[in-house]
């Protein structure tokens, strides 16, 4: 599944009586955002490396909270 496919499943909008419908300009937006944060995410990882920080590089979960935290996201 890609990820605008995952998106899509979220980004549901209720029609009346209708069921629902995808709102592709909202799920392109939130691909471009979740790529933004991998990109930048990814480069702080590196960056963390070539200075040497004590981090569990093998802990990705961890490192993302390290991240969120030190990024107040």
């Amino acid at each position: 599944m890609t990820l605008k496919e995952k998106f899509a499943e979220k980004i549901l909008v209720p029609l009346a009586n209708q069921g629902f419908y995808i709102n592709w300009d909202k799920v392109e937006n939130c691909e471009k955002i979740a790529d933004e944060f991998a990109i930048e995410f990814a480069d702080w990882i590196r960056v963390c490396k070539l200075k040497g920080r004590p981090y569990n590089f093998d802990n990705i979960k961890e490192l993302l909270e390290i991240y969120k935290d030190e990024k107040d996201l």
